[in-house]
């Protein structure tokens, strides 16, 4: 910072140096404020390992008893500076005061402690200040070295439990007198570890041992391994999960038949380990179950079933109803389980959670039991299920604002009116409509130092059914456990953002099929959109740059053909009729200098961007996508996630081609269908993420993202809405959204980069998640990424990828980032730079001569990028 720069704006440095040193102030004057004399503030511990570390020791810290206070504000305890800031004069009145319900905190309870307390001359005094300083603050954790202790043999315990039966635990206490601050420090040594000598299981019952030993493969539990306790817990949940899918009703219900036990007489480090699963004492053998009677109730209040509801009945699950407001076959799709058929705990699961994705119904009662025999004891083999469904309201409506933020729209609203009409047809369809708006700002492309109006408004209507559409049953080979589902959208969009506004017009069919909590498939059918450029004339108004390159080569073929310049000023010849000359006249090219070439190779380049920019195009296709996600499944802490997607567009079109039109300038003619041009491409997305866990909660991501579009028959390039590109928050992090990152050889002149989009897109992300506390958590990153066309289709436009050159055209972006996270809502910012730039000379893309440190690429946004 210069003295300058100081000089000239002198008020805001001492607002924020005034600011810093009240903060620092704060922080070191108050924390110890009410520590008691001879006591002292535990602010760390600290943990040494002696010997190694192991994966599982971040866990370590949450058996210790005491913890320092929180800090808020990543460098101090901001509720314990509220704590002090309370006067403490009123302290003991105030914690006494804090442990009383809300209702009765009221001055009459204050006046009472008062009295209390010796302190009538405070008697009528709100203390609102205090009150609220006590609400928002905690007071300070004074050490306590007993505690310490006891957290010691915590921590022992728990290394026991993982499998350091040896492990040694001691602590020391650092003690600051003068400062009255204290931290303790752990020292633990691991020590060898108890492993597993040998594996044995003691199963009685032949049917559970021929099961068990079936699936040995899977068992979590291997001689040599590491006598793990939660290796142990796991297994037996493994079991218990196995056994209740083969039909053992209640197996385990009480946790206390499978157990472990470890000979320990002979060595602790090498321990023979066995299983023991039993029923009772008595060894009773275990019986495999059947679904009994299959009941759903659909009632507006839960004392309505049974003695006001009808009877019905439709492929042996019986319905009890109040009225015809649901048709019994919409409810039976839902139901999995099927009378007779061997239990299955994993049916009653997924018939909540199909019950729930139906948007219709609150579960007011699910009940599986044991059928009730002749006697007192209940017959321990068939299980009856009863389901009581109470209706959702018909109407839902739903109003929101959000607030929203990008490089290019900047800060916006976005308002929305969302109507959720139920039971449209009696078979539990939901017909979704929504009203939805974005208005903020965007820079302006005639002046990038300046912001211009910038909205989009969108109407969209999607009708779901809980089945599938189809004019056959389809439940011989797509089970009712795959939850199908369909849904029919219709929707309507305008917009005016980058330059030139677009009228939009989508709709299609849409199958879905949850095939477990990890696959899922999803077909549309007859997706079809409709895009039209408004404002196609004032395409150069709007992209300035590409209008100065326009008029240069313009001035310069008008001196090489002087004629074209005299019908171009009498309008005999418009703007595209004397850029198509341009391109097509070989004399003229093969009479430029390489200055020349290069300009005219950048005026090929504008016109692409305004082929692509302002063409009409009509897309109707097919889309299939297919989604594996371990992402949020607690047995998966290393997920993994696979998205893939196939769209096929304009082949059906193709029959139906009337006409031809005449194209752009450098695009050429296309058929079209009711005179807009129809887009014809293939085109494969895949989308792969591993996520790694470690040292406790910290979490190393890496994503990998190919796009391939490929253009054939009417499409000479991908439409624009369908293509790649690059920048923004969620992507290559250095660049801004259509900010000109793009294949080296191809960046001629960086003016007509700007809004430049291919059909080839590789994208690599690699990013590191430090959690700094429970509300804050920091990232490290880098992008590395490019797009390209498939095929040189511009005549030497030098965009087409290539094997042995794509290395060398990816652009890589690195940088740091902090997500905050409060309650559902994680907000995240991400500083970003530039570390090799392709699109700059040969000997200049490496950036770090030119590294600005408080000039980063700022991205604001809300959630995780990946």
């Amino acid at each position: 910072m210069s003295c300058k720069h100081y000089k000239n704006s002198p008020q805001k440095y001492y607002k924020i140096i005034s600011f810093a040193t009240f903060v620092g102030l704060l922080y070191a004057c108050s924390t110890t404020k009410k520590v008691p004399d001879g006591e002292y503030l535990l602010t760390k511990n600290n943990f040494e390992f002696e010997d190694k570390k192991e994966f599982f020791d971040e866990e370590l810290k949450d058996y210790v008893q005491q913890k320092p206070n929180k800090k808020q504000l990543l460098f101090m305890p901001l509720s314990l500076a509220f704590y002090n800031m309370a006067n403490p004069k009123y302290d003991t009145i105030l914690n006494e005061y804090m442990t009383y319900p809300g209702e009765m905190r009221n001055q009459k309870l204050r006046d009472s402690l008062f009295i209390k307390y010796d302190m009538k001359s405070s008697v009528g005094k709100s203390l609102f200040l205090d009150r609220i300083l006590h609400s928002w603050g905690t007071p300070p954790v004074i050490l306590d070295q007993t505690r310490t202790e006891k957290s010691a043999e915590s921590i022992k315990k728990r290394l026991t439990y993982r499998g350091y039966w040896d492990a040694d635990v001691t602590f020391k206490h650092s003690l600051d007198s003068s400062a009255k601050k204290a931290a303790v420090n752990y020292f633990i040594k691991h020590n060898e570890a108890t492993r597993i000598k040998d594996y044995y299981f003691n199963i009685p019952d032949p049917k559970i041992k021929g099961y068990y030993t079936y699936n040995l493969n899977k068992s979590l539990i291997r001689s040599g391994q590491i006598l793990d306790q939660t290796i142990l817990e796991k297994e037996v949940t493994r079991i218990t999960d196995m056994m209740r899918e083969f039909g053992f009703y209640k197996f385990n219900s009480s946790n206390d038949e499978i157990y472990f036990v470890a000979d320990s007489l002979k060595s602790r480090t090498q321990v023979p380990l066995t299983m023991e699963i039993h029923k009772d004492s008595l060894d009773r053998p275990y019986k495999i179950s059947t679904f009994g009677n299959i009941d759903v109730a659909i009632v507006d209040e839960p004392g309505d079933y049974p003695k006001n509801t009808k009877k019905d009945s439709l492929r042996r699950i019986r319905f009890h109803m109040m009225n015809n407001k649901y048709k019994p076959s919409s409810i039976w799709r839902a139901i999995i389980p099927d009378n007779k058929q061997v239990f299955d705990q994993k049916k009653l699961d997924m018939t909540k959670r199909n019950i729930m994705a139906m948007n219709n119904f609150s579960i007011v009662k699910a009940r599986d039991s044991l059928r009730q025999g002749g006697m007192a004891s209940p017959n321990d083999s068939i299980v009856d299920v009863l389901y009581v469904l109470k209706p959702l309201p018909k109407y839902e409506l739903k109003v929101g604002l959000d607030g929203n933020y990008s490089q290019i729209l900047n800060l916006g609203i976005s308002p929305s009116v969302d109507l959720t009409t139920r039971n449209l047809f009696k078979g539990a369809e939901n017909l979704s409509t929504s009203l939805s708006g974005t208005f903020g700002s965007i820079r302006s492309t005639k002046d990038i130092g300046k912001r211009v109006p910038a909205y989009e408004i969108s109407a969209q209507a999607s009708l779901n059914f809980p089945r599938l559409l189809l004019p056959f049953n389809y439940y011989k080979f797509l089970p009712k456990r795959y939850t199908p589902t369909s849904s029919i959208l219709l929707g309507a969009s305008i917009q005016n953002n980058i330059g030139l506004g677009r009228v939009n017009f989508n709709t299609g069919l849409n199958y879905q099929a949850n095939i477990n909590d990890q696959v899922y498939h999803k077909l549309t059918l007859f997706n079809t959109q409709v895009s039209l450029t408004k404002n196609k004339d004032a395409y150069y108004d709007y992209f300035v740059n590409d209008q100065v390159v326009k008029d240069e080569i313009f001035g310069d073929y008008f001196e090489f053909d002087p004629d074209t310049k005299t019908k171009f000023e009498n309008g005999q010849l418009t703007i595209d009729e004397v850029s198509k000359r341009i391109i097509e006249n070989k004399d003229y090219s093969g009479s430029l200098d390489q200055q020349g070439t290069d300009l005219l190779t950048a005026f090929r380049g504008t016109l692409v961007n305004k082929d692509r920019q302002t063409q009409d195009v009509l897309i109707s296709s097919m889309i299939y996508n297919f989604v594996y996600s371990e992402i949020g499944k607690k047995d998966y802490p290393n997920a993994f996630y696979f998205n893939g997607k196939v769209e096929l567009a304009g082949n059906l079109l193709s029959v139906f081609t009337k006409k031809d039109n005449s194209g752009g300038i450098v695009s050429g003619p296309q058929g079209t269908i009711f005179g807009i041009p129809y887009a014809q491409f293939v085109k494969f997305d895949i989308d792969t993420r591993k996520y790694f866990k470690f040292n406790g909660n910290q979490t190393l991501v890496l994503r990998q993202f190919v796009g391939v579009g490929i253009p054939y028959g009417n499409s000479k390039d991908m439409p624009i809405i369908k293509s790649y590109f690059n920048g923004g928050s969620n992507d290559i992090r250095a660049w801004v959204a259509f900010g000109g990152l793009g294949p080296s050889d191809s960046q001629v002149d960086e003016r007509v980069r700007t809004y430049m989009t291919d059909n080839v897109k590789l994208t690599t992300n690699i990013e590191y998640r430090i959690p700094f506390s429970n509300m804050y958590e920091g990232a490290l990153f880098t992008d590395i990424g490019n797009t390209w066309s498939l095929r040189n289709n511009n005549n030497g436009y030098g965009d087409e990828f290539k094997f042995n050159k794509f290395l060398g055209q990816m652009g890589v972006g690195s940088g740091f980032g902090l997500r905050i996270n409060v309650a559902y809502i994680t907000a995240r910012i991400d500083l970003a730079y530039k570390i090799y730039d392709p699109n700059k000379p040969l000997g200049d893309r490496w950036r770090f001569k030119n590294f600005q440190p408080f000039k980063p690429t700022l991205n604001i946004a809300f959630g995780y990028p990946f």
